[in-house]
């Protein structure tokens, strides 16, 4: 899992969680199931079975691969329209393009972010490039919605390109973990990333054996996913593993340690790490659209087919259909209340 690696952690700033933290427990761990996303590139649903209000300000979260893909085999998804929310899509291995019908969009790569404000509403499009279609390659990384509180949701669409050079890199006092703030600020070192809604995203690389100590915000809930390797988490340090969620509660410091022998295809564990600030306001959500009621929900549907959330650039392909839209990223396809 290359991302984004420093040749020498020692030169990077150290970080320690305050000695007096309470230390977060554990309050659930859940395995995500698999699927497939859009043309049919596979998934882990790694919020699947985890009540929203644990999850509030975030949404859905798609782990992306790990997959190696044959000359031809390379997926994304068609045209589809989004409304309420901000998508946060994070390669670690691969390339992906993004083009929306606000004129933002390009290609990112190893450790680079695209972060999309859907605001009131856009159309947006995730493709492999041409040449990697031909060649096929390895492809991994993830997709994350975070929610808008009722205030913003109808905001002008934004987009954000987040190079990985761009990243804040931090290390533990031993040297035993990588952290990448994307979004955020950990510890006072703050992420590239602009949130509408105050979050923190951090992926971490733990070598085998080392512990992370990470303070955190008493405030803000606390997420940790497995991306690959295994470990524990939480003050009684729970077991976890690749394609687990871990719910975090009741204290200012993450506990996170590696154990001491990994698998010989992940060498080492690769986290990733959320927390924000709950909005608690009710969350209306079918397919690619999150409202707070129903009726909202409907309305952007409604929206969509008179053309209101814009149209798609001459060049591409008719847009999708009303009816075809509900299960992009395996969404509800009735509405959901919480």
């Amino acid at each position: 899992m290359p991302a984004v690696t420093v040749s020498d952690l020692t030169v990077l700033p150290r970080i320690a969680a305050d000695p007096q933290g309470k230390v977060r427990r554990v309050k659930s761990v859940t395995t995500a199931p698999q699927g497939f996303e859009g043309e049919g590139f596979p998934v882990r649903r790694a919020f699947a079975g985890v009540d929203m209000a644990d999850l509030d300000p975030f949404i859905h979260l798609d782990q992306m691969g790990e997959v190696e893909y044959a000359p031809g085999e390379p997926k994304g998804t068609p045209w589809h329209p989004h409304r309420g929310f901000e998508t946060v899509t994070y390669i670690i291995d691969g390339i992906f393009d993004h083009k929306d019908n606000h004129g933002g969009g390009g290609t990112i790569t190893n450790g680079d972010t695209q972060w999309m404000t859907a605001g009131a509403g856009i159309l947006h499009i995730e493709t492999p490039p041409e040449h990697l279609v031909l060649s096929g390659g390895l492809f991994h990384g993830f997709q994350l919605w975070v929610n808008l509180p009722a205030a913003k949701k109808w905001s002008q669409p934004a987009y954000q390109d987040i190079r990985a050079k761009d990243v804040s890199l931090l290390t533990t006092p031993d040297g035993g973990a990588l952290l990448r703030v994307i979004a955020g600020e950990v510890a006072g070192h703050a992420g590239p990333g602009s949130t509408q809604t105050p979050i923190t995203m951090v992926h971490a690389t733990l070598a085998p054996g080392a512990e992370l100590r990470l303070p955190w915000r008493a405030d803000y809930n606390a997420l940790v996913y497995t991306l690959n390797g295994h470990g524990t988490v939480g003050e009684g340090a729970q077991p976890v593993k690749m394609g687990q969620l871990a719910v975090l509660v009741d204290g200012s410091t993450l506990v996170i340690k590696a154990d001491q022998s990994q698998e010989s295809r992940s060498p080492s564990m690769d986290v990733l790490i959320l927390g924000g600030e709950p909005i608690r306001e009710t969350v209306a959500w079918m397919g690619p659209f999150v409202m707070n009621t129903k009726a909202e929900v409907i309305q952007a549907f409604e929206d969509f087919q008179k053309g209101l959330l814009g149209t798609i650039p001459a060049e591409h392909v008719a847009p999708p259909k009303a009816e075809d839209i509900a299960g992009i990223h395996n969404t509800p396809k009735e509405v959901q209340e919480s």
